[in-house]
């Protein structure tokens, strides 16, 4: 006689936790031991409904949480009573939860005050600044406080969770990221965008989001796009905005009428990695695209002070260059003259994984429901 089916909620909200998630929906989904269940909070929308399109996934929930100007605590209230109920109807065994946003913190906590086991992917990033990232450093260690079953993507991530004396198991399984990049890679080479000429100029593609940037930083930063384009006329910048005003506005502002910016909507995550694989290099304050760039052998500068990702800083394969502008040009001078500089980053092995993460956490968490259900 076989055995019922473990009921697992997947709990995402965020374009960034659809893509790690979405490799790991798919096998999930095809476990006959698992009923999966795929539930949007609705924190971001229409780039998460790209991403789901892309690896055809369907939600079975979604809250649809996103209003204007909400705040940190809007999205956290919302996310939490409506899981609750959810959690109440399914009445899953596990939920799952990915990396550091408010989503998964909501989740996590929804989760645990209905005692229910969680499984965090991406666990284990530290910068040990509470307040930088914000919020990320501070819900990535809420919830290695909650979860039952920490996925870290490193040996550094293990290590982190090692030294916070956490409870729950902890497994090294490679960053899902890596899964899904590298499937996408190969079947969207390209990106098209109006108006650039990907073999005549040398193309940087940047993006600015982070809170922490938000005011001087990103003004600073801008000066130092500006101080690139003055030094070097065949470079050429790409620059897929954020939805938010606070950053688009300054941008738009200062950059909007170069003839060598090309100013986007936030690309689709195909148009996305074809730009890194066309691209010269990256700047950005994205923390994905720094696990991204070195899979795809593209040097990658990190505008911020910190990174809960040193492995690519280590490794080589990223370099922090924080906010001023005068540090910005400078690297980037290096990277465009020196071709033994560039080469040195853009072949460095990626620190990040062999795209089997989510395979490893499938039999994870298939033999803890096993083991818990006896």
């Amino acid at each position: 006689m076989a055995s019922t089916p473990f009921k697992v909620c997947i709990t995402l909200g965020t374009r960034p936790e659809a893509i790690k998630l979405a490799p790991l929906i798919k096998k999930f989904q095809r476990s006959k031991a698992l009923i999966t269940y795929v539930i949007l909070t609705g924190q971001h929308q229409e780039m998460v409904r790209q991403v789901m399109k892309l690896f055809n996934i369907e939600a079975n929930e979604d809250l649809k949480i996103m209003q204007p100007d909400q705040s940190l605590t809007d999205i956290t209230c919302r996310s939490l009573k409506g899981l609750e109920e959810i959690f109440k109807k399914i009445k899953p065994q596990f939920v799952i939860v990915q990396g550091d946003t408010t989503t998964s913190f909501a989740a996590s906590l929804a989760a645990f005050y209905q005692k229910i086991p969680v499984g965090h992917v991406e666990a284990g990033l530290r910068t040990d600044n509470i307040y930088n990232p914000y919020p990320e450093e501070a819900n990535r260690r809420l919830i290695s406080q909650l979860a039952q079953l920490h996925f870290a993507p490193t040996h550094l991530a293990l290590e982190n969770l090692k030294n916070s004396n956490i409870t729950g198991e902890i497994h090294l399984t490679g960053n899902t990221v890596v899964d899904a990049l590298l499937d996408v890679a190969k079947k969207f080479p390209d990106c098209n965008i109006d108006g650039l000429d990907w073999d005549n100029y040398d193309v940087l593609l940047a993006t600015v989001h982070r809170r922490e940037n938000w005011g001087d930083p990103l003004k600073n930063i801008i000066k130092g796009f500006s101080l690139i384009l003055e030094k070097f006329p065949n470079v050429a910048l790409l620059i897929p905005m954020h939805r938010n005003p606070v950053i688009r506005e300054p941008i738009q502002d200062l950059l909007g009428k170069h003839p060598r910016v090309f100013l986007t909507e936030p690309l689709d995550y195909t148009k996305l990695i074809g730009a890194i694989q066309r691209c010269y290099l990256l700047l950005t304050d994205s923390g994905g695209l720094q696990e991204e760039a070195p899979s795809l052998g593209k040097p990658l500068l990190v505008l911020r002070d910190t990174t809960e990702r040193p492995e690519a800083v280590e490794a080589g394969t990223a370099t922090l260059v924080g906010t001023d502008p005068y540090k910005i040009l400078t690297k980037v001078d290096e990277l465009l003259t020196n071709k033994l500089t560039y080469a040195k980053m853009a072949n460095t092995i990626n620190p990040f994984g062999d795209g089997q993460s989510s395979n490893r956490i499938l039999e994870i968490v298939q033999s803890f429901l096993h083991r818990e259900s006896l």
